[in-house]
């Protein structure tokens, strides 16, 4: 008989297994899906360029199929146009994916090294092989969303890279290409290429981003730092999903203790794909130089205190108003750890052109009135003529 802990063993390996199968199948499935609509999609393309738009070649495949294949619920007209759009946009699917796609596995099995490998390799938006298996990865639902949202090429094989590497759903897709990821990411004001070597300078600088986008939180532009600190532990889950990959929570108002003196960082954060502690520090208002000084300090005694001799060195972000670059960038010079400054916002205000067409609440409430008073007054010549008609009926009688 077994003993408890070969037994266990031996079970969790078995579920491990069930757990890989059954992502395989799944991941297998929705490949052979897709290759199958990149099919229809690419007979709807070869029939329009033969015989043109007028022959009304969707609506007549939709209404074929689907008398055909009742019970299927991907063949309407809308999804048919959906197909053909994503046979042009990825015109060597077919003849690069169908032929491994059993040997295709998902990437959220993947070594890190693995992933990195394809995240590399598809940078090169010409290296067609590695981005029709990229596309292979995704879901159709995730497809029908990138190109409706992102006509771009470059920009859109930006966000299957990330899609592909964070294991994104469909809502985090949305968000991310709502609140243009593709334009914040790596965009922080930092000292990184001064400091640290270039294949890690170009990891770190992608690691954050300019602005960060908290509209989770509810809050207005006016919050005090303890509030917005507060409110994003709240929410937390969302505020890691801000902040991107790789980012594990270690604590808020962190204690550290430099010969009996007490000091407290806002946010204290470990990045296991950097191998690094981040320390971020919220101010409300604008960069101000000694706030550079300030995070040096914490990043060192994080560095002396709690960092281990396998981690490399902390990193530092102050999330404020940077309205004056020149400034920052001065502040940053001559320091040795590596610091980055982004602004952050509370909510998506209203473009300003929208803003000065909006009536103000005065008009509002006075057009409001008007409506009003321009109702009751035709209300009462309705009254006033039914009155008439009546009195008019009972003098005939």
């Amino acid at each position: 008989m077994l003993t408890d802990k070969p037994y266990f063993e031996i079970l969790n390996n078995l579920k491990e297994k069930i757990r890989q199968a059954r992502i395989k199948a799944i991941y297998t499935a929705n490949t052979q899906l897709l290759v199958m609509y990149w099919e229809i999609g690419n007979a709807i393309l070869q029939q329009q360029q033969a015989y043109g738009w007028g022959a009304k070649i969707v609506d007549r495949f939709s209404v074929d199929l689907k008398t055909e294949f009742p019970d299927f619920k991907g063949l309407s007209v809308r999804n048919l146009k959906y197909m053909r759009s994503f046979a042009e946009a990825y015109p060597d699917f077919y003849t690069i994916v169908q032929p491994h796609a059993a040997q295709l596995q998902s990437t959220n099995n993947q070594s890190n090294e693995f992933k990195q490998e394809i995240i590399a390799q598809t940078k090169s938006i010409h290296n067609i092989a590695f981005v029709q298996q990229l596309a292979a990865q995704l879901p159709w639902g995730h497809h029908q969303l990138l190109l409706d949202k992102v006509k771009n090429y470059q920009q859109r094989l930006f966000y299957m890279q990330n899609c592909v590497e964070n294991s994104w759903s469909r809502n985090i897709l949305a968000s991310q290409i709502e609140n243009e990821l593709i334009k914040r990411q790596g965009k922080a004001i930092s000292n990184f290429k001064d400091i640290l070597p270039a294949l890690d300078s170009d990891l770190v600088r992608e690691t954050f981003k300019n602005p960060y986008v908290f509209d989770f939180l509810m809050l207005g532009e006016e919050a005090k730092e303890r509030e917005v600190e507060r409110a994003l532990m709240q929410h937390l889950k969302k505020f890691m999903l801000e902040l991107g990959k790789g980012f594990a929570y270690v604590g808020n108002q962190f204690n550290i203790e430099v010969k009996n003196d007490e000091y407290f960082l806002d946010l204290l954060f470990y990045n296991y794909h950097l191998h690094r502690f981040v320390v971020f520090e919220l101010k409300v208002g604008n960069f101000k130089p000694e706030y550079a000084g300030k995070l040096n300090f914490y990043i060192n005694t994080v560095d002396g205190q709690i960092k281990n001799i396998k981690d490399d060195g902390t990193i530092g972000i102050l999330l404020c108003k940077t309205p004056n670059e020149l400034v920052i960038r001065y502040s940053l010079q001559g320091i040795k750890t590596p610091i980055c400054v982004s602004e952050y916002y509370l909510k998506k205000g209203l473009p300003k052109v929208l803003k000065t067409e909006l009536p103000s609440i005065e008009e509002l409430e006075a057009e409001i009135n008007n409506e009003y008073k321009g109702l009751k007054s035709s209300a009462k010549k309705k009254l006033g003529s039914i009155k008439r008609k009546i009195t008019s009926n009972k003098k005939r009688k």
